[in-house]
């Protein structure tokens, strides 16, 4: 019969830090192998693609109210809600496009102070109890005052700070594409732009739901008539990548406890 010798613990931190290290790079590898075959090369751009058939894509479903039967004067050119005789410019269909004007000046500053303190004092005494308050002396293993038999005291005390100074502008243009129609008529549109400049990507992705009649004659719609609006500006590249930490310091910054 043979038996096995408990691991000391020098050997089992050994051990830990080669699966740790183990998954760190079963992690990298998996991206590795593409990022050494485009070393010397710019980063590609993406594909235009349908957005519908994205695998990120979900139809907008939202509270509808009910459908109005539309009123039609057979005796009249004019098309109620156009901006134009002849036709209306606007996007109004599924595939028509429209210019999204994102102009964001974001200035917030917060500044909070809290302070609280608190402080109880409790006390109580057992005077007289039919003559046998004397008996006390008996039941307990010391001399007891039966004038102050108990005594309470409790205090507490907090403090909070906090500071919120925060500055963004962003000021761009966008093509955006309308993806889905509504039943009471708002549109779903979306839109992705990409820049390369060197060896660096600059994404701006936008999307969310308009009125038709917030859309200019100019067929332009401000960022801030988007309803449930998603805009989201970034990069990917060299730069980006050294700003970034490793994919091992990633994953020591999530698993260790310290």
């Amino acid at each position: 019969m043979t038996t096995t010798k408990p691991h000391s613990p020098k050997r089992n931190r050994a051990l830990l830090l080669a699966c740790t290290a183990l998954a760190a790079l079963s992690l990298s590898a998996c991206g590795a192998g593409e990022r050494l075959s485009q070393v010397g090369k710019a980063p590609g751009l993406g594909g235009i693609d349908n957005p519908t058939h994205s695998s990120n894509y979900t139809p907008v479903s939202m509270p509808m109210p009910e459908m109005r039967p539309q009123v039609r004067q057979a005796n009249s050119l004019w098309s109620m809600g156009s901006r134009a005789f002849f036709k209306d410019q606007r996007a109004s269909q599924v595939g028509d496009l429209i210019t999204v004007i994102i102009e964001i000046a974001d200035n917030a500053q917060l500044s909070n102070t809290t302070a609280r303190t608190r402080a109880n004092s409790e006390d109580a005494g057992l005077t007289g109890l039919f003559g046998l308050e004397a008996e006390l002396g008996k039941v307990l293993p010391d001399a007891v005052n039966p004038g102050n038999l108990l005594g309470l005291e409790s205090g507490s005390s907090s403090t909070g700070t906090g500071t919120i100074n925060r500055r963004e502008a962003i000021n761009l243009r966008v093509a955006a594409v309308v993806a889905q129609k509504l039943p009471n008529g708002n549109m779903v549109v979306y839109g992705k732009q990409e820049v390369r400049v060197n060896f660096e990507v600059r994404e701006l992705i936008v999307g969310g739901i308009i009125r038709p009649e917030d859309i200019s004659s100019t067929n332009t719609i401000d960022y801030d008539r988007l309803a449930e609006a998603r805009i989201a500006y970034g990069g990917r590249g060299h730069i980006t990548d050294v700003q970034q930490p490793r994919y091992g310091q990633q994953v020591m910054d999530i698993i260790m406890p310290f």
